[in-house]
C-alpha cells in the first residue's frame, strides 16, 4: 500500500543517482522551467505553495519523458517587510528567523518530491546575491537609469515605509491594508518609462494569459495626442497640457492644475494664496485612487490667475482641482464641460461656461466624436480630421505639437526600513553623489541594527554603517541609508539561477544567451503590474548595456489560482481554515496530496479544499496498485492469453491511445484535471479488462506499462514503485513518453441509442461506416425495438449519426 515510506525511498534514490541533475553539455534540448519563488515569511508551506509548484513539476516530469532537459531551479525571495514586522513583534532578528524558515521549508519542498535543481538555489538576503543587487543599481546609475528626486510618495502609516504605486490597491497599503497617504520625501527611481514604448510593443510575442497582457497595456497607459502651451496673463510663465481631443480646444473655458504643481506658487495672485495653501494641504491627506474617484464630487480653487488659449486668445481662468493628478501627463489639464463628463461637473459647480464644439446628441456633455462648430476656420472638420489640423496649426505657432504619453511612471525603489539590500550610494560634502566602487561591494546590511519603525531608515541609528570614507576624495562621507525595494531582488534572479556560484560577476553573459529566456514561468497572477512588469524591464536595460542578447524574460507565462479554506474563504490562521500539507502527506503520501490538487481544481481558477476529495484521490490510487498487482497475476498465469483483437482488445486499445493523447495535450495545456480524469477513464477500462477470462496478455502488458508511464508525471513516487513491482527497470523517468497510434482512434463500431418517440429504449453497437439508410434498418430490425412497435404506424425515422436513432410513432 502506497505511503509516505515509500516517497522517502524513493527520493532517496533519485538523490543518490542523480536522477535529475540538469545536463549542462546538453543545451539543444535545454527546458528552463520555473516557478515564482517563495517568500520565507511564515515557517511552513502551506498549500497554495503545493499548488503552485506540484503541478508545474508534473507538466516539467512529461517534458523530460519526451526528450528535454529540464532546468527547474527553486530559491527563496527573503528580503522583505513581513520578516521585519515579526522581527519588531518578537524581538526575534530578521536574519535568524528567515535562515530558520527557509530551512524548514527546503524540506518540505524536498518532501514533495519535484525535480528542483538544488544545486542552482539563490537566497537573496544573502551577500553572495544582494551584492549583485548592488551591482545591478550601479550599472543602472551609470547609464542614466537610475536616478534620485524629492517627490510625493505612497506613505503608510503602519509599515513606516514608502510604497510604489503598483503596492496600493484601492487607496491602501497592499501587504497590511491601511490607508495609505503622501509624503515629501528624496527617493531614489529606476527609469522604466524609458522603456514604455518597448514594453508595450513586445507584449504580442508573448505566450501569456491575455488578462495580463490586458493589465499591463492598461498599466503603462500609452495615449496618442497633443501638447498645448498656455501662457499666463500678465506673467512669463507657461505650462504645456496634454489632450487626446485637441478638437475641442476651441470649447476650452478654464484650466486646472494638480495641487501638487510647483507652477500652483507662480501663478496664485496674493489675494487667493490663503485659500491655495489650504486646499493644497487638504489634498495631500487623499490618495490618488480617491481623488480620480468618478462619485466623489470635484473641488477647486480659483488662483486668480488667467491663461490664452493659444488657438483663440481667449483668456480663461485658471484653477487648482484635486481630481487633477501631478503623475499623469503635465499636471494640468485643459477643461472643455461641453465634452468632458468632469469638466462639465466642475463648471456647474462653480458656475464657468459650457460652450459646445462639437456637434451630435442632444444633451451635455457630449463625449464622443463628431462635427466640429463654433471653431473658427475649423468648422465642419470631423473630430478626427480637426485634431490634425488644430495641431499643425499649434505647431506653425510653436504652441503645441503631436506627443504620445504614457500612464505609466518611473519605478520608485527606495524604502525606509532594514531588512533589504543597501543601496550602493556614498554622500560626500564636496564630491556630491559617489556611487560605491564594484570593487567595494557588497555594501553588507549590519546586523546589530535598532530597526523599530519611526518613520525614518533604521540604518540612520547605525553609526558604524552609515559613517565611511569618499571614495573620490578620501574624507568622511555617509551612506545612503534607504535601501532596496525587494521587487528588485526578483527582478533579475532567474539570470543567476543560471550562474549561482559566480563569485566574479553576477552572471557570464555566454551561459545566460544560451540558457535563457525562461521557457515556463509559473506564479500568481497578483504580480502582473509588478515583478513582471519589472523583470521585463530589467531584461531589456541589460540587453541594452551589452550583458545580455535577448529581450523578454519568460517567453510562457501560466497563473494558478488560489485554494481555500473548507468553508471556502482564503486561508488564514486567524479563520483556523489552513490545510497543511504536511499533515495530509503523513497521512496520505505526496502524491495522493498532489493528485488531489491537480484533479480537484481548475488550476487557472482553484477552489475550495474538500477533505472528501483528497480521500477519494487515495482510494484510487489504492485502485490502481490493485490493477498492477492484478495484471502481475495474469502475466504470471499466461494460460489463458489469446493474440487476436476483439471488440473488447479493441476498446481498451482504442482507450489506451486516447488517454496517452489526451493527457499529452491536457498537461500541455495546464488542465490538469482534465488530463487525470483520462487517466481515471484508462483505469477503469483496465479494470474492466481483467475481468475478462481470456486475454491478449501482450495487449494488456503493453496497455498497463503505458497507464504507468502516463501516470508518473502526476505520481512519481507511486509510478517509480509500482514501475519496480512490474519488473522494469529503474526509473520510470527514464522511460520515453508513449506516442499514440491514429489508427487506433479510429472505431470500427460505435455504440449509438434508439429512441421510440424520445425515450431510450435499446443500445447497439454498429459499424462507423454504415450509412443512415442502413442504420435505420439495422434499429427497425432489433428485436426489442419491432416488439414495442408492434401495431403502431411509424410516422418518421430521426437518423443522427454516431450518435442516435429517433423513431416517432404512434
Amino acid at each position: 500500500m502506497y505511503n509516505v515510506e515509500i516517497d522517502k525511498k524513493w527520493q532517496k534514490k533519485w538523490e543518490e543517482t542523480n536522477l535529475y541533475k540538469f545536463d549542462k553539455n546538453d543545451l539543444d534540448n535545454k527546458l528552463y522551467v520555473m516557478e515564482m519563488f517563495s517568500y520565507p515569511s511564515g515557517s511552513k508551506l502551506h498549500a497554495g505553495h503545493w499548488f503552485n509548484y506540484a503541478p508545474v513539476d508534473s507538466w516539467a516530469r512529461l517534458k523530460r519523458m519526451q526528450g528535454y532537459n529540464v532546468f527547474q531551479p527553486m530559491g527563496f525571495d527573503a528580503f522583505g517587510l513581513p520578516a521585519e514586522n515579526y522581527a519588531i513583534k518578537t524581538g526575534i532578528h530578521p536574519k535568524d528567523s528567515t535562515e530558520k524558515n527557509i530551512s524548514t521549508m527546503e524540506k518540505q519542498l524536498k518532501s514533495m518530491g519535484a525535480m528542483f535543481n538544488w544545486e542552482n538555489e539563490v537566497i537573496t538576503c544573502h551577500p553572495d546575491y544582494y551584492r549583485w543587487n548592488q551591482w545591478l543599481f550601479l550599472q543602472l546609475y551609470k547609464h542614466g537609469l537610475a536616478y534620485r528626486k524629492k517627490a510625493p510618495a505612497n506613505w503608510c502609516p503602519s509599515c513606516k515605509t514608502v510604497l510604489a504605486n503598483e503596492q496600493v490597491k484601492d487607496g491602501c497599503c497592499e501587504r497590511c491594508g491601511t490607508e495609505v497617504t503622501k509624503k515629501d520625501l528624496t527617493q531614489w527611481f529606476f527609469k522604466i518609462t524609458d522603456y514604455a514604448e518597448e514594453l508595450l510593443q513586445d507584449l504580442d510575442k508573448l505566450d501569456w494569459p491575455s488578462k495580463t497582457k490586458a493589465m499591463q497595456r492598461h498599466w503603462i497607459g500609452k495615449s496618442t495626442g497633443t501638447n498645448v502651451t498656455f501662457k499666463v496673463v500678465d506673467s512669463p510663465v507657461e505650462f504645456s497640457v496634454f489632450t487626446t481631443r485637441v478638437d475641442t480646444l476651441f470649447g476650452v473655458t478654464y484650466v486646472v492644475i494638480s495641487p501638487e504643481n510647483e507652477l500652483v506658487d507662480k501663478i496664485t495672485r496674493d489675494a487667493y494664496k490663503d485659500r491655495i495653501e489650504k486646499y493644497k494641504e487638504q489634498a495631500r491627506k487623499q490618495t490618488d485612487i480617491e481623488r480620480q474617484s468618478i462619485t466623489r464630487e470635484k473641488t477647486g480653487v480659483f488662483t486668480g490667475s488667467y491663461a490664452i488659449n493659444p488657438i483663440n486668445g481667449r483668456k480663461v481662468p485658471i484653477w487648482v482641482g484635486d481630481y487633477v493628478l501631478n503623475t499623469y501627463g503635465t499636471g494640468a489639464v485643459m477643461a472643455v464641460p461641453a465634452h468632458d463628463e468632469r469638466d462639465f461637473e466642475f463648471a456647474k459647480k462653480y458656475k464657468l461656461p459650457i460652450e459646445r464644439v462639437i456637434e451630435g446628441g442632444n444633451s451635455l456633455p457630449y463625449v464622443e466624436y463628431g462635427e466640429m462648430v463654433n471653431s473658427g476656420n475649423f468648422s465642419g472638420l470631423s473630430s478626427e480630421e480637426g485634431k490634425k489640423a488644430v495641431t499643425k496649426e499649434l505647431e506653425k505657432m510653436g504652441l503645441g505639437s503631436a506627443r504620445v504619453n504614457y500612464r505609466l511612471r518611473d519605478w520608485l525603489v527606495s524604502r525606509q526600513r532594514y531588512w533589504g539590500t543597501p543601496i550602493p550610494i556614498i554622500y560626500c560634502d564636496k564630491c556630491g553623489i559617489v556611487p560605491v566602487p564594484e570593487d567595494k561591494l557588497p555594501v553588507k546590511l549590519p546586523y546589530n541594527v535598532e530597526f523599530s519603525p519611526d518613520g525614518k531608515s533604521p540604518l540612520l541609528k547605525s553609526e558604524e554603517f552609515m559613517n565611511t570614507t569618499c571614495p573620490i576624495c578620501g574624507r568622511p562621507a555617509r551612506r545612503e541609508a534607504d535601501t532596496l525595494d525587494t521587487f528588485v531582488c526578483s527582478s533579475w534572479y532567474y539570470l543567476r539561477y543560471v550562474d549561482n556560484k559566480n563569485d566574479k560577476q553576477a552572471f557570464d553573459k555566454e551561459k545566460i544567451d544560451k540558457m535563457l529566456p525562461v521557457d515556463m514561468y509559473v506564479g500568481g497572477p497578483e504580480h502582473a503590474c509588478m515583478h513582471l512588469l519589472y523583470a521585463r524591464f530589467i531584461t531589456k536595460a541589460l540587453r541594452d548595456m551589452g550583458f545580455l542578447n535577448f529581450d523578454e524574460p519568460f517567453l510562457s507565462l501560466r497563473h494558478q489560482g488560489i485554494i481555500l479554506g473548507p468553508d471556502g474563504q482564503k486561508m488564514s490562521k486567524s479563520k483556523g481554515n489552513t490545510i497543511s500539507p504536511d499533515s495530509c502527506i503523513q497521512k496520505y503520501g505526496s502524491d495522493v496530496f498532489r493528485m488531489y490538487l491537480m484533479f480537484g481544481f481548475d488550476y487557472a481558477e482553484g477552489g475550495a479544499w474538500s477533505e472528501d476529495g483528497i480521500k477519494s484521490m487515495d482510494r484510487f490510487v489504492d485502485r490502481i496498485e490493485r490493477i498492477v498487482n492484478s495484471t502481475k497475476e495474469a502475466l504470471a498465469d499466461g494460460k489463458n492469453s489469446k493474440t487476436s483483437m476483439d471488440g473488447m482488445e479493441r476498446e481498451l486499445n482504442y482507450v489506451r491511445n486516447h488517454s496517452i493523447k489526451s493527457v499529452s495535450e491536457d498537461t500541455g495545456k495546464f488542465q490538469f484535471n482534465t488530463a487525470i480524469a483520462r487517466i481515471m477513464e484508462f483505469a477503469n477500462a483496465l479494470s474492466k479488462y481483467l475481468q475478462e477470462g481470456k486475454k491478449n496478455l501482450s495487449l494488456l502488458k503493453d496497455s498497463v506499462l503505458d497507464f504507468i508511464r502516463i501516470l508518473a508525471p502526476f505520481a512519481p513516487h507511486f509510478s517509480e514503485e509500482q514501475w519496480q513491482n512490474l519488473g522494469m527497470s529503474y526509473s520510470i523517468f527514464n522511460e520515453k513518453w508513449p506516442e499514440f497510434n491514429p489508427d487506433a482512434l479510429v472505431k470500427k463500431e460505435v455504440e449509438i441509442a434508439v429512441q421510440i418517440n424520445g425515450r431510450i429504449r435499446a443500445k447497439l453497437n454498429i459499424p462507423t461506416d454504415l450509412n443512415e439508410k442502413g442504420i435505420e434498418k439495422l434499429s427497425l430490425s432489433n428485436q426489442n425495438i419491432k416488439s414495442l412497435l408492434k401495431g403502431k404506424d411509424i410516422k418518421k425515422v430521426i437518423v443522427v449519426k454516431g450518435r442516435l436513432v429517433n423513431i416517432v410513432a404512434k
